[in-house]
């Protein structure tokens, strides 16, 4: 069978384009599919991939501002999440969260500390243990990085009618399927 002819531009040409990248069909199958179905798959997957490109770019831009990696930033996360719910947070809970050992988990409250993110406290209702607070400043870092982004997102869903969410719902639930197996 010969390649299908692709009738785009050089400077066009998608490389999540099956018929650039798998023109016999080896992997990718268009069976049913007209040039039309398929320019439209490929724009939903090249708009997929500046989403993820853009999300990659603003969670390094917040992570650099804060001074933190990704696990800092995740716990931090946690933490405020915690607090906003009026729910002391333990070092436990804390590497439960993030599937951590404790030591790791004291080694990251220690840089957090450190840093001025995070407070230690001793736990209101168990001596044995202590309770993590995120500092004013922190907290307020976050709102404006991380809090600011998690808003446009849920703007751009929040847009979408009811039946348009449950198609985008099921879409990423496929595709995060499709990475298991």
């Amino acid at each position: 069978m010969d390649p299908e002819p692709v009738a785009r531009d050089q400077a066009e040409l998608s490389m999540l384009d099956p018929r650039v990248m798998d023109p016999d069909q080896e992997i990718v199958r268009r069976a049913g599919m007209d040039d039309a179905d398929v320019d439209q798959v490929v724009r939903v997957l090249e708009a997929l991939r500046r989403w993820r490109e853009t999300e990659r770019r603003m969670s390094e831009a917040s992570r650099r501002y804060m001074k933190l990696g990704e696990t800092d930033m995740r716990a931090l996360r946690f933490i405020i999440a915690m607090q906003n719910h009026g729910r002391v947070v333990t070092p436990g809970a804390i590497a439960e969260h993030l599937g951590i050992t404790t030591a790791s988990t004291t080694k990251l409250i220690d840089r957090l500390a450190a840093g001025d993110h995070v407070r230690r406290f001793p736990h209101p209702s168990d001596r044995r243990s202590l309770a993590i607070e995120v500092t004013e400043e922190t907290r307020r870092a976050a709102r404006e990085t991380v809090g600011r982004s998690h808003a446009r997102r849920f703007d751009a869903a929040a847009r979408l009618t009811s039946k348009e969410r449950e198609v985008v719902t099921r879409f990423l639930d496929d595709l995060a399927g499709s990475g298991s197996g």
